[in-house]
This record gives C-alpha cells, sequence and structure tokens, in this order.
C-alpha cells in the first residue's frame, strides 16, 4: 500500500459524509514462555480495514445497552466486545473482567467514524479460551508478543491500523498480561482524537500533546506524540 492510499484509508472517501458510530476492541492477553502473548486476528479482504491485524471487536449493538441504564456507553461497549470475541473467535469472556484501556476518536474529517473503547482482559483458561475463528470476518489468527507484532509490521509481512500499533507499542513494556492489567487499572484511559497529515515523511498520525496537533503543522517544534508512517518503517514518537 502506498503512502498515498494508506493516507486516504485512513480517512475513508472524501464524497462520503460523517456517521458516526461507536465500537470496541478487546486486546486478549496470555502468557507465554516467550512473554505476554496478545490475540490477533485478520479481518477479511472484504470487510471495513479489509486484510488489517486487529483485535477482536466490532460496532455497538442497540441490544448491547443494558434497558436500566440506556447511556452507559463503556457498559454496552464492553458487552459489545465480549459478543464479537464469540462471535469472531469462539471465546467466552466475562464483562465484568474486561478493563477499559483507552478511547479512540478517528479524523473529524473521515466520512465513517467509529469511536472505540479498547479494553484489555487475561484469556480465559481451558475450553473456554480456545480461539476458533468464524473464517468470514477473520481469516486468520496468531497469539503474538507485542514485539514480534511490531516486527512483523516492519517487515511488511501484516498491514496494522494505527491505534493497534501504538497499542502494541505501550504493551510491548509489559512482561505479563497481570502487569498490563495492574497498570489499566490504576490509570485513566487514554483518550485519543486522530488528526492526519500528510508529510514529505509520510502520513502522520498526531495526538493532544503533539505540539503540531491543534495546528496540523508536524513542523511546529516541540513535544512529540504521533506515528510517523513513512515508506520504511513506523515510528512512534512521543515526549
Amino acid at each position: 500500500m502506498s503512502d498515498d492510499e494508506l493516507f486516504r484509508s485512513l480517512l475513508n472517501t472524501p464524497e462520503a459524509s460523517t456517521v458516526v458510530s461507536h465500537a470496541a476492541t478487546v486486546i486478549v492477553g496470555r502468557d507465554s514462555a516467550d512473554g505476554m502473548s496478545i490475540l490477533m486476528m485478520r479481518r477479511s479482504s472484504k470487510i471495513a480495514f479489509g486484510g488489517m491485524w486487529v483485535f477482536p471487536g466490532g460496532k455497538v449493538d442497540a441490544d448491547d445497552y443494558d434497558p436500566a441504564a440506556p447511556k452507559d456507553l463503556i457498559g454496552a461497549s464492553a458487552r459489545a466486545g465480549v459478543r464479537e470475541a464469540k462471535e469472531e473467535g469462539d471465546l467466552d469472556l466475562v464483562v465484568t473482567a474486561l478493563v477499559p484501556y483507552s478511547h479512540w476518536s478517528p479524523p473529524p474529517e473521515a466520512p465513517r467514524r467509529f469511536l472505540t473503547w479498547f479494553f484489555i482482559v487475561s484469556a480465559p483458561s481451558g475450553p473456554a479460551g480456545d480461539v476458533t475463528i468464524d473464517e468470514t470476518e477473520i481469516t486468520e489468527h496468531a497469539w503474538l508478543t507485542p514485539r514480534d507484532a511490531l516486527d512483523h509490521h516492519r517487515a511488511g509481512e501484516i498491514e496494522l491500523a494505527p491505534p493497534t500499533y501504538v497499542t502494541l507499542c505501550d504493551l510491548a513494556d509489559f512482561s505479563s498480561i497481570d502487569d498490563a492489567l495492574d497498570r489499566a487499572r490504576r490509570r485513566e484511559p487514554v483518550r485519543f482524537v486522530t488528526h492526519m497529515v500528510m508529510s514529505e515523511d509520510g502520513p502522520i498520525a498526531m495526538w493532544r500533546g503533539d505540539a503540531g496537533y491543534e495546528a496540523r503543522d508536524p513542523t511546529v517544534p516541540g513535544p512529540r506524540h504521533r506515528v510517523v508512517m513513512g515508506p520504511d518503517g513506523w515510528s512512534l514518537l512521543r515526549s
């Protein structure tokens, strides 16, 4: 995928009108001999984010809301994440075990905006944690350490979206799923509202805390909070 194609894919098509939907993503982790491994799934080329490797997840449906708490978006998102993990990988997750990790908003100009809660959870033990993909929306799956996933991406072997890439960079510092869960429980979920710009180095995704964020000017000197998606690989720059 060329730089221009990637930039346009992140914004979808410029002709469409903006549609806002809520979605949920679940980071499912387990410990292995190589350290913490994360469940990664490859989406079918025929659907949104086709061909990319992602965490289980999907759109929040009306039935995911609790009638007793119709405005509880986090609760509805957690239930959506559990439902999608079952549909995509036959995983039996428990809603109360999901820990909010981050929230992602696509660029404001994107015609289809999925506002997505990311959760993290330990993989169930026994048969409940056995993965069987649906082979419709999901065509492949693998348990990868975050560093291995990033290495595969750097080698051009898998495609990632910026939220997945940043999350894997965050998780690469943890040796166990318990450590990652403990950190998630002790902090407020980080909220990302993405601004996309094109530069001579390739597409750049920027978030609050980057000196060029408000002006959408990557040349503004100062702190950095961005991913530079260059032709020779991606780089997370974070002051």
